[in-house]
């Protein structure tokens, strides 16, 4: 049983309880409930907390827990049908096709007896929590961690990321950094301040659903540019800015989502190349930079760090690395399109909280940061590895000809004319969750897809348990026959 669920059961005994005790009450001691309920400390307090934050109990400092006073009971609600003709009558910009679900999917967690195979954040047994929780108590001794921040972020965090993102030769300056609230935040800010309402924006297809959620949201208009084994088509995104005259292309050069590519050397070239020439933005969004596995090449630059002329505005962030509740980011850019950018952030969220910051500075300062990356990156290769290893026994003609050696997902090509929808629902039924494709199309999707994460589950062993029970799932709705072939089968891919 994962640690959430343990809260939730302690939980759920915990209200039970509450009938013996009168209004106003002190429950036993934190001593005496750890021992009767066989728990730690830890899942305890936080048991405790939820009970709190339900208006259930009454915590005291030093003395005790306490049963609360019966709340007021909620009156009937009231005829609300109006809303729905003054929400349809002048909807905001952008608001009714927003496409919140393709988000909402991969934030959902599944109740405990389900496979994830589908979130996209780092189960809590890759998280760093004891550096999290050493940085965050030595930033919360900080003199002046709880004052007002720059907006643009604290200065010595922005030099992190200057250096960070620019590399070796120190191509960025503090001055050309901007701190944001994780990832989605920088997105956000990028494309309201490079594209007004109503204009084209080029994205890579497919790509990450909440991207198109943000550009839609905003108003715009998202125009897609295949993606092959090499990255994004450049002969066909110099066809589209040509097209659309769009100004704007966001894109996710290394281990792209969902399909993992990294954008070969020469087209690296050619996208900067062929922006130029149009007058156009270059969004890179390196999301996956600290997700390489242990036995990647080298990894390349970014296109930041080539780009003398100001064309690529850079996002990276550290909450994929780290922890979903690290939401910190970098935006850099150059020349004045950074003070757009810092204009729409200010009225946006006027800055991203200092003791988060402070937290972060600690963490990527110390040298327990070193050391979970690398051993992120050995664990990813080995649940890379393990997932491989399961669909060559279970699942062989999906396997994808080239694999990733980054990020923390593979991208599946089911065969034609399967019902990506019916299988996704009939993997949960069967006790795996894992994410359609279609949602990472701008449009109709031109064949069914599934993408599987390998990062949400607590080891290798529910990786191969998920696969075996979305194979039975792939064959209940006929997108595998029963006997593990297919027409058109693939040569498994060599295991890495």
């Amino acid at each position: 049983m994962n640690d959430g669920s343990s809260v939730a059961v302690l939980a759920a005994s915990l209200r039970n309880e509450l009938s013996r005790y009168q209004e106003g009450e002190k429950l036993p001691s934190s001593r005496v409930l750890v021992a009767r309920h066989q728990v730690s400390p830890v899942t305890l307090s936080r048991a405790i907390a939820t009970l709190a934050a339900e208006g259930l109990v009454v915590s005291r400092p030093g003395a005790g827990v306490f049963r609360a006073a019966a709340g007021r009971v909620t009156g009937t609600v009231g005829d609300v049908s109006w809303q729905e003709v003054a929400l349809s009558a002048d909807p905001p910009l952008g608001a009714v096709a927003a496409g919140a679900a393709g988000v909402l999917a991969t934030l959902t967690t599944p109740p405990p007896e389900v496979v994830d195979l589908n979130g996209g954040y780092l189960n809590a047994v890759l998280q760093p929590e004891r550096a999290l929780a050493a940085a965050l108590a030595r930033a919360g001794r900080r003199p002046g961690t709880w004052s007002r921040p720059p907006v643009e972020g604290l200065p010595e965090l922005r030099d992190w990321f200057a250096r960070d993102i620019g590399g070796p030769g120190g191509s960025l300056n503090a001055s050309d950094v901007l701190i944001t609230a994780g990832g989605q935040s920088a997105l956000t800010t990028a494309l309201r301040s490079l594209a007004a309402p109503g204009a084209p924006v080029l994205v890579e297809s497919p790509t990450y659903p909440g991207m198109l959620a943000v550009a839609r949201a905003a108003g715009l208009r998202p125009v897609p540019v295949p993606v092959d084994a090499d990255g994004v088509r450049t002969d066909l995104l110099a066809e589209a800015f040509r097209a659309t005259r769009a100004r704007v292309f966001v894109c996710q050069p290394l281990f792209q989502n969902p399909t993992g590519t990294v954008l070969s050397p020469q087209r690296r070239t050619e996208v900067l190349r062929i922006a130029r020439a149009a007058g156009a933005f270059v969004v890179e969004d390196d999301f996956a930079r600290r997700l390489v596995h242990a036995d990647s090449p080298p990894l390349p630059l970014p296109l930041a760090a080539d780009d003398p002329d100001g064309v690529v505005v850079h996002v990276r962030s550290l909450t994929k690395a780290a922890s979903p509740s690290l939401r910190i980011a970098a935006l850099s850019a150059r020349g004045p399109v950074l003070e757009r950018l810092r204009a729409t952030q200010v009225v946006d969220s006027f800055f991203v909280p200092r003791p988060l910051q402070e937290t972060t500075l600690e963490l990527v300062g110390s040298p327990a940061w070193a050391a979970h990356l690398r051993a992120l990156a050995g664990a990813l290769r080995e649940r890379r590895t393990a997932l491989l290893t399961a669909m060559g026994r279970e699942l062989p003609t999906l396997l994808p000809h080239r694999p990733p050696l980054g990020g923390y997902h593979l991208w599946l090509r089911l065969p034609d004319g399967s019902d990506e929808r019916a299988v996704t629902a009939g993997a949960l039924r069967r006790g795996v969750a894992v994410t359609a494709g279609g949602p990472y199309f701008t449009a109709e999707a031109p064949a069914p897809y599934l993408r599987l994460s390998y990062v949400s589950t607590p080891g290798t062993a529910q990786l191969e348990e998920g696969v075996h029970r979305l194979r039975r799932a792939l064959a209940e709705n006929a997108a595998l026959p029963a006997d593990r072939t297919s027409v058109g089968a693939r040569e498994p891919v060599a295991r890495p």
